[in-house]
This record gives C-alpha cells, sequence and structure tokens, in this order.
C-alpha cells in the first residue's frame, strides 16, 4: 500500500519527476517526461504496479523501516534519509542529475555507523503497471525492455533475480559508498553512457546552489519560499519553458472518491500564475522560456485558445480511464489525459495578459509577437466575454456566468490598455475603455448580492466562491471597498472549515454540485493563502499572518504542499506537489514581508 501523500518527497531533473516515500520506495517516476507512462506505478495500485524500495534489510513478512530523519542537501532537490537500525546507521541519497543525455535516477547508499544490512528491490512495470518488460543481462548491464522503452539499471552490488524482480543484498560499512541508476533510452537506440554518481552529485548540487542564488527574497519566510521556488522550477519542463501543474495523476481529492485527474500538462492559468511568482524573486529566465512556450502553443490560432497544453505544446490531450489500477486508497477512476482541455474559461485570457504585462513591468525584453497574440486575444475576448463559461474550477456541469471569469477578463482588457497607453502596441483604445467599463458594470450589477453584501459564483446564484478572493489582488475593486470587504467575510463565514482553511465552493456530498461531480473534497490550499492575501490587504495583518503560518504548518517536513488539505483527515490530498499551492505561498510570503506583518 502506497504511503500517504505528505510521506513523499520529490526529486526530479526539470523533464520529469519521482516520489520517494518515507521507507525509501520510489512509488512514481514516468520516463522520459512528466506526462510519459510510469515504470513505477504503485502510488496508483500495488507492488506489481512497479517500485524500487532501497533501504534497511527486514523481515518479508514486516512492513519495511521508515527513515528516522529525512532532508534535502542544502537549497537543492538532493533527498537525503537516514536510518537507525540496532546494526547502525545508514545513509541513501537520492536525486535526479539535470539532464545532459539520458535521464537517470540515481541513489548512493551510505555507511554513517556499524554494519547494516541493505536490500535493493527493483521491480519495473511499463504502461503504469500494465506490462511485465524482458530484463536481462548485456555485456554486465541489465536492462528492461518492453516495446519502445528499455531501462539500464547499474550498480557494482551483486544482484539476482526473484519473482520478476531484481534484488540487491549487501552490507554497508561506515565511509563505504555504493551507486545505483537507473537510466532510460529509446529501446531501438545504443545503451546510454555509464553513470558516473559521484560527479552527477556533485554536478547536480551545484547547479541548484547556482540556481537558487538568483533568488531576490531574503524575507522571514525564506525557507519556504525557497523551497516552492525549487519546487516551481523541478515542474518545468527544461526542453520548451512548459511547467506542469503536479508530476502526478489521479491522486484524489476526496479520498475513495472520483475526483481524480491528470495534472502532468501545462495549464496557462497555473503557469501564468507560476510566472508571476518567479518574476517577482528574480527568474527572468524562466518567464522568458515560458513566453516563448505560449507563442509556440497558440501560434496560428490565439482565437480558440486552449486552458491547457501538453508540455511541448500538444493540443490533443484525451481523457481515458486505467481499468487495471485500483487508485490510491480504492480512489478510482485513474485517469490519464485531461478531458477539461476544450472547455471553454474566460479567465485563462485574464491570467495569460496579466503574466504577459508583469513580464513587460519587470524589464523582460520585448516580444513583438507577444503584444500582437495579446491583441488578438482582446479581439476574441470582444465578442465572447459576455458568454457563460467553465470557470476556473472546470466544472463538468452547466456553463455560467461566473464572476470570476468576467473579472479576469477586465483584467485582460485592463491591462492591454496599460500596453497600449505605454506606447508599446497599437489598439482602439477608446473603444476597449469602453469595453473595459461596461465589463466592470455587469459584474457590479449582475454579480453582486446587495442584500448580503458580496459578490457571488454567478450571476443569479446565492452560492460563494473562493475565486472572489482575486478581486482586490487584481484591482477590480480598491480592498477598502465595503464589496470587498464583504465578500471577504461572506467566504470566512461560509466556506471556512472548522479550522480556518476555505473551500472552492459548496459541495453536495453524495448529491451532483455546482461542478457536476458527486463527493466533497478537501480545503483548498491556494484558496486559503488567497485569504491570507486578503485580509492583509484590508489591513487585519496579524489575522493574516496567523493564516499564512498555519497553513505553513500543513506542509510535510520537506516543505511540499498537495493541492488540498482534508480538514476530516487531517492530512493532504489531491496532486503532489501542487504548483497552485507553492506560487500562492511565495506570493502571500511576499505581501506580508512588504507589510511588516510577520512574527518572530
Amino acid at each position: 500500500m502506497a504511503g500517504r501523500i505528505e510521506d513523499y518527497a520529490l526529486i526530479g531533473d526539470m523533464q520529469t519527476a519521482a516520489l520517494v516515500c518515507r521507507d525509501g520506495t520510489v512509488d512514481w517516476l514516468c520516463l522520459p517526461r512528466f506526462d510519459s507512462h510510469a515504470i513505477f506505478a504503485g502510488l496508483l495500485g500495488t507492488e506489481e504496479h512497479g517500485f524500487w524500495r532501497l533501504g534497511p534489510a527486514h523481515a518479508s513478512d514486516a512492513p519495511p523501516p521508515t527513515a528516522a530523519r529525512r532532508s534535502y542537501r542544502g537549497d537543492s532537490l538532493i533527498l537525503e534519509s537516514e536510518w537507525d537500525t540496532p546494526r547502525g546507521t545508514v545513509r541513501v541519497i537520492d536525486f535526479m542529475p539535470p539532464r545532459d543525455g539520458a535521464p537517470q535516477l540515481i541513489r548512493i547508499v551510505e555507511g554513517v555507523s556499524g554494519r547494516v544490512p541493505m536490500r535493493s528491490a527493483l521491480r519495473m512495470r511499463f504502461s503504469y503497471g500494465r506490462v511485465v518488460p524482458w530484463v536481462h543481462k548485456h555485456e554486465g548491464r541489465t536492462v528492461a525492455v518492453a516495446g519502445p522503452d528499455s531501462v539500464w539499471f547499474d550498480t557494482e552490488a551483486e544482484t539476482y533475480g526473484k519473482s520478476l524482480t531484481t534484488y540487491s543484498d549487501f552490507t554497508v560499512a561506515p565511509g563505504e559508498r555504493i551507486a545505483f541508476t537507473i537510466s532510460w533510452e529509446p529501446s531501438h537506440k545504443q545503451p546510454p553512457a555509464l553513470p558516473e554518481p559521484e560527479q552527477s552529485l556533485e554536478a547536480t548540487e551545484e547547479f541548484w546552489r547556482e540556481w537558487v542564488e538568483h533568488c531576490t527574497y531574503h524575507g522571514p519566510y525564506r525557507e519556504a519560499v525557497v523551497r516552492s521556488l525549487i519546487t516551481l522550477k523541478a515542474l518545468t519542463y527544461a526542453p520548451t519553458g512548459g511547467i506542469v501543474a503536479a508530476p502526478t495523476t489521479s491522486l484524489p481529492e476526496d479520498i475513495g472518491g472520483v475526483r481524480n485527474w491528470d495534472y502532468r500538462y501545462t495549464w496557462l492559468r497555473d503557469a501564468a500564475i507560476t510566472l508571476s511568482s518567479l518574476l517577482r524573486t528574480g527568474y527572468r529566465e524562466e518567464a522568458r522560456a515560458w513566453r516563448e512556450w505560449l507563442l509556440r502553443a497558440v501560434a496560428g490560432d490565439p482565437e480558440n485558445l486552449q486552458i491547457m497544453y501538453g508540455i511541448a505544446g500538444e493540443r490533443e490531450l484525451g481523457e481515458a480511464e486505467l481499468d487495471w489500477l485500483p487508485g490510491y486508497e480504492a480512489s478510482a477512476p485513474v485517469r490519464v489525459g485531461n478531458g477539461a482541455a476544450h472547455q471553454l474559461q474566460l479567465d485563462v485570457y485574464g491570467e495569460v495578459t496579466e503574466a504577459l504585462h508583469l513580464a513587460h513591468m519587470t524589464g523582460l525584453a520585448r516580444n513583438d509577437y507577444a503584444s500582437l497574440l495579446q491583441l488578438k486575444l482582446i479581439r476574441y475576448l470582444e465578442d465572447h466575454w459576455d458568454e457563460p463559461d467553465e470557470g476556473i474550477w472546470e466544472v463538468r456541469g452547466p456553463r455560467r456566468h461566473f464572476v470570476h471569469s468576467k473579472v479576469m477578463a477586465w483584467v485582460a482588457v485592463d491591462r492591454t490598455i496599460k500596453l497600449i497607453e505605454s506606447g508599446d502596441a497599437d489598439g482602439p483604445l477608446e473603444r476597449w475603455r469602453e469595453l473595459r467599463d461596461d465589463i466592470h458594470r455587469d459584474v457590479c450589477e449582475k454579480g453582486y448580492d446587495k442584500e448580503r453584501n458580496t459578490f457571488t459564483q454567478s450571476y443569479g446564484s446565492k452560492e460563494l466562491d473562493a475565486s472572489l478572493l482575486l478581486i482586490p489582488q487584481m484591482g477590480f475593486l480598491p480592498p477598502d471597498d465595503k464589496r470587498v470587504i464583504g465578500t471577504i467575510e461572506a467566504i470566512q463565514r461560509e466556506l471556512s472549515t472548522s479550522d480556518g482553511f476555505i473551500l472552492r465552493y459548496p459541495t453536495q456530498g453524495d448529491d451532483e454540485g455546482v461542478d457536476g461531480l458527486p463527493g466533497d473534497e478537501g480545503a483548498f490550499l491556494a484558496c486559503s493563502f488567497w485569504m491570507a492575501d486578503d485580509l492583509a490587504m484590508i489591513g487585519r495583518v496579524d489575522e493574516a499572518r496567523k493564516l499564512f503560518e498555519k497553513l505553513l504548518s500543513l506542509r510535510n517536513d520537506l516543505g511540499l504542499l498537495a493541492e488540498e488539505w482534508d480538514p476530516h483527515l487531517q492530512r493532504q490530498v489531491g496532486n503532489f506537489p501542487q504548483a497552485f499551492s507553492h506560487v500562492p505561498l511565495i506570493d502571500t510570503a511576499l505581501r506580508l514581508t512588504a507589510s511588516g506583518a510577520y512574527g518572530g
């Protein structure tokens, strides 16, 4: 059985990522890309679906021991786990070197004290656990082959096969280091080069040290901010600049339920807000790469902007169910692909335009096609802003006139007007100023409940929605506007959990709610960070700080957050780690630091 979601650590090479549990088991790894088929899919099934455990030897009828300590080595993505055993202490160093050739997962066992018996158990299963590869020796190396894929296993330790698993039993003494590496290569090509684990470790540590040095944030929450930035960098697909929402699929928002989605794609919304956080903390190169990815992805068809694309800009992300996988803690179905790719979500135009605007304002070199794209998006919005859509939360129920979508359409027009006013683009300024006023008036008239003094989820509805917290942050209304304050307080009353975190919107249990799905979900962490932001903006800074620091306490021991927090089970839920949780963490830290709202 897989561990709790927060029991996992992330390692990656900015092209794919692995999740490593506290007991030293890699339960999730897709090769060679984030969205490739998994060779270890035990996270969504059982050990029969692939895993790699490396840790102290234990009795076959006993659970594997969990590490007594684990941490990342400094500001890096190099994981160090330590076990204290009756025979001594041992350390395992796990990492994936930034790629220069074949993708590699390297695991180095290091003796600390005593003589510790160890075991490596490697069970590769291709195609998300469905295919047993042909495992054989080739010139002294172990290779697993199935169809187009081959995975090469290299170690100096003795190995043997048993029950379709490759084992290695060995003992490690103080100061002794034994390395294990798997490398992926297309099966029709020559074998990958022999790994050099120690040199790769040194180079990986140097890469992360140099990257973190560019961070411009030096406030009181630096540890949390830097770890979040490293996580966001790890979710970036280096060859193209695309940014995945998370490296996993189908980790449930509702344990045992059906709210299981594939997040290994580039949502324009998530990528745009990630870009904003990177820009605010000094990372312009990532912003430039993402802007180039965006221009390629939408090239030739900006009027049909998708809400998400593949990490190289692919448009077709057809959704399918993997019925041979039982799902994480029986949360089925397991899905790959995402059927929401072709939804209409008008807010995306605002997020993309806001990101381009911020890039422009922070001095990113001008790109004429980016400005042209922005103008084309507004021309599309002129004709479509007043249509119903599926909204920020990708509801699978009927389309509605979501207030947040209209607000973000206003943002798109507003930021484009600013671009024209700066002299960096040409457009019908007066006409678009009138459009901006029309959208603003429409929202304030149709999306606001005067009796309750709050904006609502959609025109004519009574439900609330946490995305309304973005109204002051986007500049749609000033923070001291009574309608803004009323909305914040209404959300606190109606969408707050018993421990003070914020739900996205009301759900209906076994009945289908506004999102067209049965079941409930946890508190959406991004929304809780948005609440902390808003509280700071309206002057309730002590309350904002307390909520922010309470949110920080939800991170696992390595500083990582999933998508949601289940207040009943008191655990993280949803895909992990989640960009949409780490981005607002950074933004709230920056806001609180600027306001001086932090404690000792």
